[in-house]
């Protein structure tokens, strides 16, 4: 009498496995984009992100100067298909609509009250933007602190 060989039972994870190992490696790339998503600099402007720049900088995107009696706040650029630059401005309320006309001579008048504001502006190349702004479009928004100072609001973009 022959004796037949004995083996071992055959299993199924040969086939289960790989559709087990998939969910696995699909969540750990996930896990891992959002670690390495959470460390990248905020000031990276390639991806669309803003940065802290002079002052200087962002009023000479848009064709401007800092007037000698505001005080720059904050100033940031923002890259990606467009680049718009904004800053902040404290400056006496008396001097805004002089440091506009004498910034944008050809501009529209500035504006005042409604949705705006104290005062708006909005320029052009078309309507009084200066050739030298690399800028598109500059807006101004005007906001009284006090019976004394003004908050200017400035950006300049492309479009």
């Amino acid at each position: 009498m022959a004796m037949a060989a004995t083996g071992r039972g055959h299993t199924r994870w040969g086939l289960i496995l790989p559709f087990l190992a998939v969910p696995v490696l699909v969540l750990g790339f996930l896990v891992i984009g959002m670690f390495m998503w959470a460390l990248t600099d905020e000031d990276d402007t390639r991806a669309g992100g803003k940065a802290t720049v002079p002052c200087a900088e962002a009023l000479a995107f848009g064709g401007a100067q800092r007037p000698a009696t505001a005080d720059a706040g904050h100033c940031t650029v923002q890259g990606g298909i467009d680049t718009m630059y904004s800053a902040v401005l404290r400056m006496p309320r008396e001097d805004v609509r002089g440091w506009l006309r004498a910034t944008y001579p050809d501009a529209p008048e500035v504006r005042t009250g409604g949705s705006c504001g104290a005062l708006c502006l909005d320029v052009t190349h078309e309507d009084g933007l200066p050739g030298t702004a690399e800028a598109h479009v500059v807006q101004v928004r005007v906001e009284h602190v006090n019976a004394e100072t003004a908050r200017v609001r400035f950006s300049a973009f492309t479009t």
